[in-house]
Order: structure tokens, then sequence, then C-alpha cells
């Protein structure tokens, strides 16, 4: 962490999210082809300045390093002199007041500096330009504080892993690391290199299907794209991949070969979170949960290690708020929101997927809500109102927005009737809607005509969308089918569009509906879960994650998957997408028990932003004996609570805290854990 007077790498703001996002989507590989994400790429400033102030009563040095090519000016704001000066070496600053300013070009990569002295260096507290519009504060981060590293290459953390299990199968070595793992795959070979084939897999089924597993490589000593060879230490190293499961084909013993191990690649989020309980399945599944998350956070919150590792907006959406009850790390919610919106303007939705766009929209207002990082959102405003003015171009004359050319309007992997404005897409937008609202108030910005447009959507969404006879919400009111869903009925509920009455209305007549399609993903299962414990229904949640996820864990899952119809079978189990190893076997928005245990079970909120004040109210009946600890902010603040043998210990680490517990309203303490009888509580 930086500490008083630290200098760091400073970019034009959003500029080091966005070129790092290139690289994480370009960065996928399918049966030896390379495949870059399919939507328009943004690109970053490649010509920048960075500028700042000063104002000293004697002569202040300084040296600057950049990347790239440029120069630096001083300029005496008191007689108007310019002196243009060379970077790389020491500089003096007169006395006086000075502007100075560092101008710096890359054409293949991130232009950023580096400027280091007693009182001049650089920080947050720098302006950019990238000579159009409005300076803007300086990019920084935590990682990079050092005048020897290069932002354009992330550092993270290593660790040397050995296979927890070594069979022979079909005259082959099958090596088990336990779950999936991003890392380098390293072969010592005691006398000399022998070729070999390795066959990844994140099932043992994938791994041992030579024709066509998902990622395989025919290693070679010399000229091999995928890896290198040390004569020096016999050593050859693979190309980042992620897997499980290794298998050597043909070589039935390593013994006379060699060894195999692996670079374990990772970010070192810090353990805050945890939650413990009498209950050792939804312990497991707390424990998975959180292992899925950390896999699939890095630079950015992507959907799954193996397959797309892309950055998504909707898997990015629900990482969000299981980051609160985890690791609760602002530095990779602000990567990911910089990186998936891009430049300022905007050309497409965001991975193409118009519901995606107004999850990032709605994700401004929950940064806010958990960070209450004012600065920030400033920053990312002018980007948030060009995304909700292009979406409202794609609207019709009664507030609905559709497809253009290049859209998917996506929601979930699920049978819609998607014949004209589909109900659920408007129930987003409405949402997205109401977020862009209340950050322009935040920041004094006019919002009057969001206002009147988000009116006029809720009235035509329960004209055109209720139906009484259903009681329910359908799809589409055009084809004339009359079909219904779930989804856009649990928004209804998870938005508070609909008042107590159609709420239960809505949970007898969809949600406890067998005849209603069930859900398959946990995408999904989130929200229809979340919305189930708005209304009360913590021993359904509780039941859903356990038989739910924990189907999962019966089925042999070590991490959470993208999708799990329980009747799946065999091998059938990890296809999808027309591929039979396709489903991802570790996809964040399979952690989501994370924050329904987290925000519901245990009954954790903010309720001012940053938690200048929170609530936490907990299901002692429903949980039993149990111990949670959860974050309060990105300086390590938390709070802790045990329920034992009918007591509830609780304290929190800052100010602001409330108990609720039945009608009873107790201050959470701050010097000493609080200790209550369930006697004195119920």
């Amino acid at each position: 962490m930086k500490g008083k007077n630290m200098a760091s790498w400073i970019w034009y703001h959003g500029d080091f999210a966005i070129y790092q996002a290139m690289k994480q989507n370009f960065d996928r590989e399918e049966r030896g082809m390379n495949w870059p994400a399919y939507w328009y790429t943004s690109g970053w400033n490649h010509n920048v300045y960075f500028w700042k102030e000063f104002q000293f009563d004697h002569a202040q040095t300084f040296s600057t390093i950049i990347q790239g090519k440029g120069y630096g000016k001083l300029i005496n704001l008191e007689d108007s002199q310019e002196t243009k000066f060379i970077l790389g070496s020491q500089m003096t600053c007169p006395a006086g007041h000075f502007r100075i300013e560092i101008y710096v070009g890359n054409l293949s990569g991130l232009p950023c500096a580096f400027i280091e002295g007693k009182e001049i260096y650089s920080d947050h507290s720098w302006k950019a330009s990238n000579f159009l519009g409005d300076d803007v504060i300086a990019g920084t981060s935590q990682f990079f504080t050092n005048s020897k590293q290069n932002p354009m290459h992330f550092e993270y953390s290593h660790k040397i892993q050995n296979a927890k299990r070594i069979e022979i199968v079909n005259g082959g070595t099958l090596l088990d690391f336990g779950h999936d793992l991003t890392a380098k795959t390293m072969i010592q070979f005691f006398e000399q290199f022998q070729t070999m084939v390795l066959c990844y897999g994140e099932s043992r089924t994938e791994a041992l299907d030579v024709a066509d597993a998902y990622l395989k490589h025919e290693i070679r000593m010399h000229d091999d794209p995928d890896g290198s060879y040390d004569e020096s230490t016999k050593t050859f190293t693979t190309k980042l991949r992620a897997f499980r499961y290794i298998y050597v084909p043909d070589i039935s013993s390593l013994d006379d070969i060699g060894t195999i191990f692996v670079n374990f690649e990772f970010v070192k989020f810090p353990k805050i979170g945890a939650f413990e309980s009498h209950d050792s399945k939804l312990n497991q599944i707390w424990r998975v949960s959180d292992r899925t998350l950390r896999l699939c956070s890095g630079i950015f919150f992507i959907d799954g290690i193996k397959r797309d590792r892309w950055v998504w907006a909707g898997d990015a959406f629900q990482c969000f708020y299981m980051n609160r009850y985890d690791f609760f790390d602002k530095e990779i919610v602000e990567r990911t929101v910089l990186g998936l919106r891009g430049e300022l303007d905007i050309k497409q939705h965001l991975d193409t997927i118009v519901d995606y766009s107004m999850y990032w929209l709605i994700s401004i207002e929950l940064y806010y809500e958990t960070f209450a990082d004012k600065t920030f959102v400033e920053a990312v405003y002018p980007k948030m109102k060009q995304l909700i003015d292009f979406s409202l171009e794609a609207t019709d004359k009664l507030g609905f927005i559709h497809e253009r050319k290049g859209d998917w309007i996506y929601i979930d992997w699920a049978d819609f009737d998607h014949e004209g404005a589909l109900c659920a897409e408007q129930m987003v937008l409405a949402r997205a809607l109401q977020s862009v609202i209340k950050i322009s108030k935040l920041l004094n910005q006019d919002a009057q005509e969001y206002e009147a447009t988000y009116q006029r959507l809720r009235v035509n969404i329960d004209k055109y969308f209720w139906d009484e006879g259903k009681q329910a919400y359908i799809d589409s009111y055009e084809s004339g089918k009359r079909h219904v869903t779930r989804h856009a009925n649990i928004f209804a509920i998870l938005f508070d569009y609909v008042d107590e009455k159609r709420t239960q209305t809505i949970v007898k007549k969809v949600l406890r509906n067998p005849l209603i399609a069930t859900i398959n993903t946990p995408y999904f299962k989130f929200w229809e879960l979340e919305a189930l414990a708005k209304v009360g229904s913590y021993q359904d949640v509780l039941d859903t994650i356990k038989a739910y996820w924990g189907g999962m864990l019966d089925n042999g899952a070590t991490t959470f998957w993208e999708y799990f119809d329980p009747k799946e079978k065999g091998a059938a189990r990890y296809a999808m997408y027309g591929d039979k190893y396709g489903k991802s076997l570790c996809h964040a928005w399979g952690a989501s028990p994370i924050y329904l245990i987290g925000r519901y079970l245990v009954g954790l909120r903010p309720t001012q932003a940053g938690y200048k004040t929170f609530e936490i109210e907990p299901q002692l009946s429903l949980l039993g004996d149990f111990n949670a600890k959860f974050p309060l902010s990105e300086k390590g603040d938390y709070v802790s609570l045990e329920s034992k043998n009918k007591y509830l210990l609780i304290q929190a680490t800052k100010k602001g805290g409330t108990l609720l517990v039945q009608d009873k309203q107790i201050t959470i303490p701050t010097d000493h854990q609080l200790k209550l009888s369930f006697n004195d509580l119920y």
C-alpha cells in the first residue's frame, strides 16, 4: 500500500484498464486457435501530458521516467517563461510558483510517467490531458509504486504446486491438481528433453479425451510458440492456461523422464470475509465459492478462467456484490468498470449485450454505495451519461429499448419470447435510469429529462406487460403468446416495481409455480434467490443454496460452474454452446453464495454510502451455531459475530453499526465484544 510521499506511476484516467482489458480480451485459446473477443475493442490514448502546479520557497529536484517518448516543460507562472527539459535525468525546479508538464507519446503501449523527488512526485493529485476536453485526474494503482516497474506488465503472485494425485490411465499419466488453476506447466527433465503431449481439462473426462481436449499442447524443444526450454535447467515452461487435470498420453511413468509441476499465477487479495457454521455442506459451499471468485479475480473480474477469459459485464456486476463480503477490493472494481466501458465515445453496447450496458450503469451507483468515492464517480460520469444516451437512442415511442444491428438482448440462457420488446430488458433499462438519476443528483447535474423518461417507461411496462389473467409479467405483448418466464417478475420484486399485494401474487404464480421453466444458471439463481430473500423466504434461500450449489459439489465440483442442470449426467454435464467441453467449470457468477449468505442469511448491508452506517440482521434460528466476519471498508475494517449455545457475540472495528433482531435495534460496539442471550433477543 502507498505511504506518505510515495510516488506512483500515472496515466490518463482509465487508460491502464483499457490497455489491460484489450490484453485480457485477446487472451483466449481454443484447440490451438487464438480467439480475440468478437466485439469492438476500445483504444487508449497514445499521446497525453500530465501536469501539476507547485509553489516552493526553495528549489526542489526531481527525476522523471516514462514509458514511451516525450519531454518535460517547466512553466514559471509568475512571468510565463517556459523551459523544456529532457526526461530521465535530474531536474531542478527553482523556488517560486511553477507548473510542471510531462508529455508522453507511446505508439504501441500505455503512455505513463513516474516522477520522483522529495516534494515533487507523481500521484493521484496530478492532472492528465489527451488534448481534448477537460483535464482529468491521473490514474494510479497501489501495484505500481516503483520506478523499475512497467505498468504495461501486471505483476502477479506465484506459487509452485504439485499434483494432488497421479494415476496411470490408458497407458498415460493423469495429474490432478485438486481444483482449477491458472498456471504455467513446468517440466523438469532428468536427462534430455523428450517430446510429449499435454492434454488439459477442467474435468477428468476432458483431459482424457486426447482427440478433442479444449486445450492441448505438443511441446517442442525449439521454436515452440506456446512455451520455452531452458537448457541450463532442463526445464520446459508452457504458456499460461487454466485447468484442473493434465493428461500425458503414452507415458505411463514419469520416473525416468522428469517431474511435472505448475506455476500458479494469481492476485493475492486479502482474507477478510469468512463464514463457518455447524452445517458442513454450507461451509463447503462457502469455501468453494470463495475459491471460484478468487480464481476469476485478477486485473479484472473475468467470467471464467478456461474458456472465454474475457471481461463480461454481467459476470462482473455480480462480482461487485460478492466482493463486498469477501476481500472488499476497491481497485479491481475500478479497473473492471473502466476496462469494460472503454473510451468516452460509445460505439457499441458492452460485450455487444444491451442488458450488460444497463448493469454497468447500475454498477456506478453500487460503487458509490460501497466505497463512497465521489472523485471516481465524477471521473466516470461523462462515460455514464454517454452510455445512457446511446441506449435511449434505440427506444421506441413507448420508451421500450430494442436491439440494433450488432446488439444482443441476452438476460439469461432461457427460452424467452423475443418477438418485439422484451419485458425483462425494459425492467433493467428502468433500473439503469434510476442509477443515472441518482448519480446525476449526487453530482448536482440536471436529471429532469431522465426522470421523465423513467416515469413514462415505468407506466408503460405495467400497461403493456402485466397480464391480469396470468397475474404475472409476460415476455412480449406483441407476439400474442402471453409467455411467462421468471426473469422479468424477479426484476419487478428486486427493483421494488410492485406493491406488496402484487409481490405475493408473483411469488405464488411464478416463483413457486413448477409449470414456469426453472432457472439453471447460477447467474440468474443469484437474482431469483435475492427476490425470495426480499420477501422473507430465507428458508427457501438456504435450501436452494444447499440443493443447487450442493448439487454441483455432489457432481464432483471443486469450483462452481457456469450452468448446472441436475438432470444432466455423465459427459453431458460438461457440454455447452454446441461444444462437448464448452461449459466453464470455474465461473465467476457461480460464486454468488458469498453474497447470498453475507447479505441475507447473516444480513449485513450498508445504510449510508461507504458503510458510514450499516445494519446486520442475522437469521439466527435458521443458521444455528456459526461464525462470520465481513469487511466494512477497503482499509480493513470489519464486523464479526458468533452464534453459539444460544448466545450472540458481535463487534465491529468501525462505528455506525446496528444489530437488528426481531423488533430490537442494538448499537454494535467497537471497543468490546457484546454478548447477548437469545432469551433477551426473542
